[in-house]
């Protein structure tokens, strides 16, 4: 909550954690507060929970809400926490961000939402609701088109950020770069965006953007926050240099759908109890992880 009243004080590498089952299949608590503990203790920037590399489709509102509590009780207002507040459903979007703003999070990441594919003006519609159920809250607007099969226009969302104080800012999760160049145009160059695709997390930071909420730093924390850092510190050869360095495990997270390749990575070296992930995914097949293993072997040295 310490963050709240500063939106842009939001910025930099916000890890979105996954979050950890059990090898059943439960919630595991444990092993979800130890995840967060290391994240801060490899400099990340803040936190997220609950989008789309922490499986919220496959929990339970209860299991997201226990998820969310755990995460702010480890951050305790040392880095920003933006959690994923987002559903298919309305009512279910209001109780999500009712309880991330009572856990003291300092904005909620509100996602399209998926499967109903709504026009523009039921966007517009969707997005005030939230925002005036939530007056003192900030909104952030996530965009993940390939997720929810529709995309906020530009003009939609600059109309949002023009109706309402607090919907501060935007996680661009699409690969058309020219969509983060327009949002930003038609907001306003301080309208606050972050990047959720890989490898525009460091353009976005040319045109304006102010971090990014990266699916690879569940792997490598210290990097892509070190990318940020280098690249506002105007070292940007580390910066580009690390970008780079980060390819291989950018493509281990999709050798199969993330967040089944990271978690089996966070396994593998002790961070979690277990890789375990919810239906309709599966843990990575034999030849998923012999690819993913040719990719740790060349990201030796950034993971």
């Amino acid at each position: 909550m310490k963050f709240r009243s500063d939106p842009a004080s939001i910025r930099g590498s916000l890890a979105p954690v996954v979050t950890p089952f059990t090898a059943t299949g439960e919630l595991d608590l444990d092993s979800l507060r130890a995840l967060v503990r290391w994240q801060l203790a490899q400099g990340s920037h803040g936190i997220s929970i609950g989008g789309s590399t922490g499986e919220p489709g496959a929990q339970s509102i209860d299991e997201r809400i226990a998820a969310m509590a755990a995460v702010a009780e480890e951050t305790a207002d040392r880095v920003p926490f933006l959690p994923g507040t987002g559903s298919a459903k309305l009512d279910e979007t209001l109780r999500l961000t009712a309880e991330a703003e009572r856990l003291g999070a300092d904005a909620a990441l509100v996602i399209t939402p998926y499967y109903a594919r709504p026009t523009q003006e039921a966007l517009y519609s969707w997005y005030s609701t939230v925002a005036k159920e939530f007056p003192s809250l900030p909104i952030v607007i996530y965009n993940v088109p390939s997720r929810t099969a529709v995309d906020i226009n530009p003009e939609t969302v600059a109309r949002l950020r023009h109706s309402h104080d607090n919907i501060v800012g935007i996680k661009e999760t699409t690969k058309d770069f020219e969509h983060f160049s327009q949002v930003l145009h038609k907001c306003g160059r301080d309208f606050l965006m972050w990047s959720g695709i890989e490898l525009l997390c460091l353009p976005l930071l040319a045109i304006g953007g102010i971090g990014f909420v990266s699916a690879v730093a569940n792997l490598a924390p210290a990097a892509v926050a070190k990318m940020y850092t280098a690249y506002v510190e105007g070292d940007h050869k580390t910066a580009l240099d690390l970008h780079y360095a980060l390819h291989p495990l950018v493509e281990l997270l999709f050798v199969e759908t993330n967040p089944a390749p990271a978690k089996w990575v966070l396994e593998q070296r002790g961070l979690i109890a277990s890789g375990h992930v919810r239906p309709p995914l599966i843990t990575p097949t034999d030849a998923g992880i012999k690819r993913i293993n040719e990719l740790l072997a060349q990201s030796e040295g950034v993971a």
